[in-house]
């Protein structure tokens, strides 16, 4: 049986690359997408939404927009990774339809009142859309299936020595958000994890094979990806770490912690300290390895899949 998602994201090559897996994936079931501003502005994260659903045959899953900026920061983009539109060097058709009218958070707290306890909510963006809601509906915590972020870092960050891009983009939001009574707490798939799934030569030879989809997204994209760790042109597809941790849970493993966020430190700013002591209260969950070879055999399979229908 699927399992009903809704995918918080900030489309982002990575997070067009996660849309792409959930699309292909017979484990998850798309039900909606909501964007927030992050990689770029929220105009771009929200048509590159629409533009990638439209292209993997996810043309009905609804689209809402959401928060523009963080929560009490300016807004932080990252362009300079994810290229001008947010995609890299992949180009897209436009989407045939608009996004859905209101606010993600709207959206997010609808859907998960209208099924307690059904519906896993994925956040592959800054985390502003999804302390908004808690802040206007607390139940939201409660309502859900399960709570699975891309985000954070037991160890050291990616834009700054102490933070993940994520978490830096809006701390506020995400310690609201680890804050929160999350029936299992947040399962963090952070950087310990993410910075091993890296689309190496071998797997872009495997997407050479998958027709329009490996040629109009996903090689595109990836070329022009340029992730401060991308090591020697393989870069690592964090986003879809999140997914497949849903299709998949067995691909990594995961050690409780408490997870606090920095919101004041001046060089400490939106880190995630985490603490595994075995004394502690946990409010997370926090992937701590990855099996890489089943990782690339689920996201390959999944990519088949859409590659079949796909032009």
């Amino acid at each position: 049986m699927s399992t009903p998602i809704i995918l918080d994201c900030d489309p982002g090559i990575d997070d067009a690359l996660a849309i792409a897996f959930a699309a292909g994936s017979p484990a998850i079931e798309l039900a909606a997408l909501t964007t927030v501003a992050g990689n770029v502005e929220l105009a771009k994260t929200t048509a590159n939404a629409l533009a990638v659903a439209a292209f993997v045959g996810l043309g009905s899953v609804p689209v809402t927009p959401g928060s523009t900026t963080p929560l009490v920061r300016p807004a932080l983009h990252a362009g300079h990774v994810h290229g001008e539109s947010g995609l890299g060097g992949a180009v897209l058709p436009g989407p045939a339809r608009v996004a859905e009218a209101g606010h993600a958070i709207d959206a997010i707290i609808a859907a998960t009142a209208a099924a307690p306890g059904e519906v896993t909510l994925v956040a592959t963006g800054p985390l502003t859309n999804i302390g908004l809601a808690l802040r206007r509906e607390p139940r939201l915590a409660s309502w859900v299936r399960d709570f699975v972020i891309m985000g954070g870092s037991a160890s050291r960050g990616n834009v700054t020595p102490a933070a993940e891009f994520n978490i830096w983009a809006d701390p506020e939001a995400a310690a609201i958000v680890f804050g929160a009574p999350w029936p299992n707490g947040v399962r963090m798939i952070g950087l310990d994890v993410t910075l091993q799934a890296r689309a190496t030569g071998a797997i872009q030879d495997r997407m050479r094979t998958l027709g329009e989809l490996g040629s109009r997204l996903l090689l595109p994209a990836l070329a022009q990806y340029r992730d401060s760790a991308d090591g020697a042109g393989e870069p690592p597809v964090h986003d879809v770490c999140a997914a497949v941790s849903i299709a998949d849970p067995s691909v990594f493993d995961y050690t409780p912690a408490l997870v606090q966020v920095e919101t004041h430190g001046t060089l400490t700013g939106g880190m995630t300290v985490t603490d595994f002591s075995a004394s502690i209260s946990p409010n997370a969950q926090v992937a701590t390895a990855i099996n890489a070879d089943r990782f690339w055999g689920i996201v390959l399979d999944a990519y088949a899949s859409v590659a079949s229908r796909v032009g």
